[in-house]
């Protein structure tokens, strides 16, 4: 992860309990809400922690579950990644007007944040409780991503509903992935099955990359492609099969968020 001034995570809190505030100040009828998901909390962390038990776990395990199991240097890298995916959302989708709304209404940032949960207990040997959180997460999200992926920060799922990730997936920093998109396999193969998407990939809606291959840096992938072969860097790739017809418009299109090109 790069390095980011130590107190970003706390300018993030601060932002987002000022926003709080405001909107308290505008809908009254919100006032309990807000209080009891941010104001009450005692920084972010607790505040994502509430967050997540609420969304996810309910009645059916104890609260410890979301922090018995963390080293520091964990919960820290758990805490730095989410601020810094609530930044890639505000950052590139133009529908986002706060870190508030990100932070409470966003489920492509929840479901993302429960998979870092799950992921932490799947390396730890917590593999039942890791796949409990997955398909919590799929039945309240509508997002399937294997505890075992790996995935990076300022990472985007955009509107987020039906998108799978498969248990050998990787997925790198600064990439933004839109609704329907399913990064899988190709059949019951064993071993390494699933892409590697790199860093500052943009993948549009329904897009399906099957597949050990490869996308990547800085490549583009249209909207409902089915690619099946890896993808050099910079590539702009549309159709079914996947073809590549030229070179993405920008080094870094996760972050431009530019849909339209020509074909």
């Amino acid at each position: 992860m790069k390095s980011e001034p130590s107190n970003f995570v706390e300018e993030m809190w601060r932002n987002i309990t000022l926003e709080a505030k405001s909107v308290i100040e505008k809908e009254p009828m919100l006032k309990f809400y807000l209080n009891q998901t941010v104001l009450s909390q005692k920084n972010f962390e607790t505040a994502l922690e509430c967050r997540l038990l609420n969304a996810l776990i309910n009645n059916q395990l104890p609260e410890k579950l979301l922090k018995y199991h963390l080293s520091q240097q964990q919960r820290l890298h758990r805490v730095k990644a989410a601020t810094l995916d609530i930044l890639a959302i505000k950052n590139r989708d133009s529908a986002c007007n706060s870190e508030l709304e990100a932070f409470l209404y966003y489920k492509g940032f929840l479901a993302l944040q429960a998979y870092r949960l799950a992921h932490s207990l799947w390396c730890d040997g917590y593999r039942v409780l890791a796949l409990f959180i997955q398909s919590n997460t799929s039945k309240y999200f509508g997002v399937d991503i294997h505890p075992a992926a790996k995935i990076g920060v300022s990472v985007m799922l955009d509107h987020a509903t039906g998108i799978v990730v498969g248990e050998t997936a990787v997925v790198e920093d600064y990439v933004s992935i839109m609704q329907g998109v399913t990064l899988g396999g190709t059949g019951k193969e064993e071993g390494e099955r699933h892409p590697k998407i790199r860093r500052g990939v943009l993948i549009g809606a329904g897009a399906k990359i099957l597949g050990n291959i490869e996308v990547g840096e800085g490549s583009m992938i249209g909207a409902c492609s089915v690619v099946l072969k890896s993808v050099s860097p910079q590539s702009l790739v549309a159709g079914v099969p996947g073809l590549v017809i030229g070179n993405s418009a920008t080094d870094n299109p996760a972050l431009v968020m530019n849909h339209y090109f020509e074909a």
